[in-house]
């Protein structure tokens, strides 16, 4: 092997190796960007540090782009969002520091299965001899690596050379297989070292058990034929998987009504014939959950169960009712089938040749008809800002909402594409939403985000505004004020101050980061204005500062509290 401190010829210097073929002669450095780049990635989010600077300067000098964040938090939540939409993402930063700092971030998308590689620097293996108290340590060296190891699918310490590569081979694949993030930590003194000896590289795509997948399908196809009334609950997974494609053939094949849930909802574009809403259990439209709930085969496929998405567990979907279908786990009953892909059954459902009744479905939600109309005497409310963002909302949009009542309120929204709406709806860790627009807008330049956030959300990660204005960025955010956390104070209610925050006059932010638009949105014509000059421009980031009374509130939110508060 060779162990140098000398730079050598990257493989785009001297020819890009297939990477499907043997490969030698390879820095692990190297192996590493060429295979991010083979799964998909086109950039790489983070911060640098001295730990990680040697591998940041060979980024630089590959076709991968660097996008420096304010923070490594923001930094996890910018690739998150580039993930949801890409199908994986990277975000790289020094030891420990840096690494600690992603800790939440990485957290989330695992909760939420998104698919991010974390890449850390660390101190060099002859660095430790005597196992000295070098900066940025904890507790030792390994502790940075343990506690990723508890929130990511795969993780590995490159220190030995001769099982680098396949480490890399091994948590790439299995990022990609189970749509969860993986970390991946590289000592400083291991970036150019080229280990010894041919390594194939691996990129295998896993395969069901065909018969476990036919039984599966029969079952599932005899249940489905003898039913009179089957409706698809659509998850998270079909987003993160990319089968969306196939679940619309699938429905339409069968003329089977499609709900999702909070977490995954733009699963399918929300105008669809058959999309009859989100099934939020008893926190949802009454008509909705009816439907759902007297539906004699409900077919759940990529759900996620959660709290948010039952409407803090008020669903009725008894298990001898549902057919279960996840990248985890398929239950039909109380059938339990092994080694049967999501992609794979629900492809094996497409083809059977299922033709059902149609059903009437639930009427549109009014709010999606007839033009809106400013008054002009009287305050904006969150309901009236949805109902004009409803008339507004179209394909070339990516809709991304922080957690608190941005997030309730935006369940309102009718979204028109596939993947076009991102939102933490589990882990619903608040400050996502303003780097999420950052990942977003970098994994697809032709959606321009549409950005909902409240004042205290914003003023955790707001500021990564800097790097969304530095790169040319043009989202419109929409910035909910009501003075401090309006959510918890629907709770837990009382006059509580820890509640508050301190205001800022956010429309001027703009002239703090040179570059952009703000606004100071009080009226429902003020709303109205500022949002068609922000549509109506697309060359800059436009800021909506709108302030809310203390006591607004969507309807989501009402019911919402109406489950959680006696908990609280």
């Amino acid at each position: 092997m060779l162990l140098t401190e000398e730079i050598p010829s990257t493989l785009s210097d001297i020819g890009r190796t297939k990477l499907e073929d043997s490969v030698w002669d390879v820095s692990i450095g190297d192996y590493l960007i060429h295979c991010l780049e083979d799964y998909g990635v086109r950039h790489v989010f983070g911060i640098p540090g001295d730990y990680v600077l040697s591998f940041y300067s060979m980024l630089e000098r590959s076709p991968l782009q660097l996008v420096g964040c304010t923070r490594e938090d923001c930094a996890g939540f910018a690739a998150d969002a580039y993930a949801r939409l890409n199908g994986i993402s990277a975000v790289c930063v020094t030891y420990c520091v840096g690494g600690l700092s992603l800790c939440n971030s990485i957290a989330g998308a695992y909760a939420e299965k998104s698919p991010v590689v974390v890449v850390s620097g660390s101190p060099g293996m002859r660095e430790r001899a005597d196992n000295p108290l070098l900066h940025h340590r904890v507790k030792d060296f390994r502790t940075q690596a343990e506690v990723f190891r508890r929130i990511c699918c795969a993780e590995a310490e490159l220190n030995d050379p001769g099982a680098a590569l396949r480490d890399i081979d091994r948590v790439l694949s299995t990022v990609a297989r189970l749509s969860r993030p993986g970390f991946i930590e590289l000592p400083r003194d291991m970036v150019h070292v080229v280990p010894e000896g041919p390594h194939l590289h691996s990129h295998r795509q896993p395969s069901s058990n065909s018969e476990a997948l036919s039984e599966a399908v029969a079952d599932a196809v005899q249940r489905i034929e003898k039913s009179d009334g089957p409706v698809i609950i659509a998850g998270v997974e079909i987003q993160r998987f990319g089968l969306q494609d196939k679940l619309i053939s699938f429905a339409e094949e069968a003329n089977i009504p499609i709900a999702a849930t909070m977490l995954g909802k733009s699963v399918v574009d929300e105008r669809h014939p058959l999309f009859i809403g989100l099934y939020q259990g008893a926190m949802g439209r009454e008509d909705v959950t009816r439907f759902v709930e007297q539906s004699d085969c409900i077919i759940l496929l990529g759900e996620s169960l959660t709290d948010i998405n039952t409407g803090i567990f008020t669903a009725n979907l008894p298990t001898s009712r549902t057919i279960f279908a996840t990248s985890e786990l398929l239950r039909i009953s109380h059938h339990r089938y092994s080694d049967v892909l999501l992609g794979d059954f629900l492809a094996g459902l497409a083809d059977a040749g299922l033709k059902k009744t149609p059903r009437k479905l639930p009427r549109k939600p009014e709010k999606c008809a007839g033009p809106w109309k400013p008054e002009n005497d009287k305050p904006i409310t969150i309901r009236r800002l949805i109902a004009r963002l409803n008339q507004t909302v179209n394909d070339s949009m990516v809709i991304i909402a922080d957690p608190g009542d941005a997030l309730f309120a935006s369940s309102e929204l009718v979204v028109h594409g596939q993947t076009t709406y991102l939102s933490p709806a589990y882990y619903t860790s608040m400050g996502f939403s303003v780097p999420g627009a950052l990942g977003a807008a970098t994994a697809r330049p032709d959606l321009r985000p549409l950005v909902l956030v409240g004042d205290g959300a914003f003023q955790m990660t707001g500021m990564e505004l800097s790097t969304i204005v530095g790169r040319g960025l043009n989202p419109i955010v929409i910035l909910l004020d009501n003075l401090g956390y309006g959510t918890e104070r629907v709770l837990h209610p009382g006059d509580h101050r820890f509640n508050d925050v301190h205001p800022w006059q956010y429309h001027k932010l703009p002239e703090v980061l040179g570059k952009g638009r703000g606004y100071d949105v009080r009226m429902e014509a003020d709303f109205d204005a500022a949002l068609q000059t922000a549509l109506d421009d697309d060359s800059q980031m436009h800021l909506l500062h709108v302030h809310i009374d203390l006591d607004d509130r969507s309807a989501t939110l009402d019911r919402l509290a109406e489950k959680m508060s006696g908990r609280v």
